[in-house]
């Protein structure tokens, strides 16, 4: 079994969350959805997000598009669920920015074998969060 890594706020799923999930699993055959805790949002974007993070679970299994959905871990560490997932590949993307710097650091330090790939747009100018007035 193949796995797929993606994760995010989730904050208002639009389409083009959608379709990064429908790019992401054409990586693999098991996509691992992993939704932002509301604690890391703040610490990462400074404000809460608009659903929390029991809402934005939901709303991404009842989407139907991902195999497993899980929260991230709360604390220091926001790369454990890399560690206890163990993905093949991880799909950022294409504007990701929290926690990608140091992603590819981080999977070689913990002896893991991840490629990391970054997903296309869709329709940035229609569905990016920000202009739909949904916190990303």
């Amino acid at each position: 079994m193949i796995k797929v890594l993606v994760f995010g706020t989730f904050d208002g799923l639009h389409e083009g969350h959608k379709d990064f999930f429908r790019q992401a699993k054409e990586y693999g055959d098991h996509l691992v959805v992993v939704v932002g805790r509301d604690s890391t949002i703040v610490k990462t974007k400074g404000r809460p997000p608009k659903f929390n993070e029991n809402e934005r679970l939901k709303a991404v299994q009842d989407c139907g598009l991902a195999d497993e959905v899980r929260l991230g871990n709360e604390g220091n560490n926001p790369y454990k669920v890399i560690e206890q997932v163990k993905p093949k590949i991880i799909c950022l993307g294409y504007d990701q920015t929290h926690f990608t710097e140091k992603l590819a650091t981080r999977v070689k330090e913990l002896g893991l074998h991840i490629d990391i790939m970054r997903l296309k747009p869709f329709h940035p100018e229609k569905y990016k969060s920000s202009l739909l007035n949904i916190p990303d």
